[in-house]
């Protein structure tokens, strides 16, 4: 397993073992110590030479020096977890989804294609452009496919696609959203956030690093009725 592999918590708990490793090895080192001069002094030799008592001033630039050190570890590793999407490609990066040629071919079924890495559904879109949804204009479609943020715009909870009704259908509190996660029901205030997406030689690239807010209601450029029955039912 290769050192990109390793989530960002765990990478945090590593670093605070190696400091409580760090500690038990001093405290480790003054038992043995302590216990050494037990065993001279049971067998009757002579005492080693005194040891310098440390100054209070010593002690407190020891400690000044020990709690830099130790705040400087916990700074570079929370540094490193805040940058860790971007050090592993993962959501927060520039995503690689695959080819045109397969994601097209995915994407004829009439259903979105979810990559759990970029926490983003591609679905195909060859809508109409409108003045509140000029989606070409804002770079989130491209060779008729739109990468659609997974968070429902409400209050963030993962939105599945419902297979009878063809829309997107929030399990939390019933909002509703057609293929091109544009707004239909509930209490959602716009459509699903989306990502910017780019085609670099025959690898469609989707950019998760910027979010690009939602369509407001209203908003229909593919006129989608619901197909079937609905998933998570009305209010």
């Amino acid at each position: 397993m290769s050192v990109l592999a390793i989530s960002a918590p765990t990478l945090a708990v590593i670093g605070f073992l190696l400091v409580l490793n760090m500690f038990a090895l001093v405290w480790g080192l003054s038992f043995m110590r302590a216990s050494k001069e037990a065993k001279r002094a049971a067998s009757g030799l002579p005492a080693p030479p005194p040891v310098r008592v440390m100054q209070r001033r010593d002690f407190f630039r020891k400690g000044l020096i020990t709690s830099v050190l130790i705040f400087g570890a916990e700074f570079g590793l929370g540094t490193i977890a805040f940058l860790w999407p971007n050090l592993r490609g993962g959501f927060g990066s520039r995503i690689a989804a695959g080819t045109v040629a397969d994601l097209k071919a995915e994407l004829a079924s009439g259903e979105p294609v979810y990559n759990g890495a970029g926490r983003f559904y591609l679905v195909p879109w060859e809508g109409t452009p409108s003045p509140e949804a000029d989606y070409p204009a804002e770079g989130v479609t491209t060779e008729g496919m739109m990468p659609l943020y997974q968070r429902c715009v409400h209050l963030g909870c993962r939105v599945p696609f419902c297979t009878s009704s063809k829309w997107f259908e929030c399990p939390c509190h019933g909002s509703k959203y057609n293929l091109a996660g544009e707004y239909k029901l509930g209490p959602a205030p716009r459509g699903l956030d989306r990502f910017q997406i780019v085609i670099e030689g025959d690898e469609v690239i989707v950019d998760t690093s910027e979010i690009v807010l939602g369509p407001p209601r209203g908003t229909d450029t593919i006129l989608q009725p619901p197909e079937g029955a609905f998933c998570v039912a009305t209010g």
